[in-house]
């Protein structure tokens, strides 16, 4: 048994996947304070998933020890977002990172390799390998973020889908709003 653990484990799939599965526990603990309005609101939020309790008895031992904040609490940061955009390939993806941080809509992009998406266009199933790109940015540069990867994107329809940032590291949401440009505007 522990042979064939220990070959499970340490199989491509699993080591090319397992980031994938933390960003999606990570992302549902999210969600769930999001979706913690009451005990009776937890159907149909990440909250009814069974490991997101471990999650948050985890992460609220650590937030003791760690200095955070909630966004609408701080007057050295603004309103703050993590963006999801899809590519088809690590050039394109390369391509477009750099363009949103050259231009300042974005503080930073990282680039996940090795998804896969399976979605219906056009009426049939489609299967694509492709890169995620994982932009942080202020809330108020969405739709000049969304303007940049429609006009630079190959794909018709591109991905552009955001979050919110509900707190962290405060001199990490300090240099989100440092390292991007204010407002809205495109020319600024």
């Amino acid at each position: 048994m522990a042979l064939r653990l220990s070959s499970v484990l340490s199989s491509t799939v699993v080591r090319t996947r397992l980031p994938l599965v933390g960003a999606f526990c990570m992302l549902s603990w999210g969600l769930s304070n999001i979706c913690s309005i009451s005990p009776s609101s937890r159907i149909g939020c990440a909250q009814s998933l069974p490991f997101v309790p471990l999650l948050q008895s985890s992460a609220e031992t650590q937030s003791k020890n760690v200095h955070t904040i909630r966004m609408e609490a701080s007057k050295t940061t603004v309103a703050s977002i993590v963006v999801y955009v899809t590519v088809p390939n690590k050039e394109a993806g390369k391509k477009l990172a750099e363009s949103i941080v050259k231009e300042r809509l974005a503080a930073c992009v990282n680039r996940v390799p090795g998804i896969e998406s399976i979605y219906e266009w056009k009426g049939e199933i489609q299967t694509d390998s492709e890169e995620l790109l994982i932009i942080k940015t202020r809330e108020s540069l969405l739709e000049a973020l969304t303007e940049h990867v429609k006009a630079n994107h190959e794909y018709e329809v591109p991905e552009v889908i955001s979050l919110p940032i509900t707190g962290g590291n405060v001199e990490y949401l300090e240099w989100i709003k440092n390292s991007t440009r204010n407002g809205k505007g495109l020319g600024e």
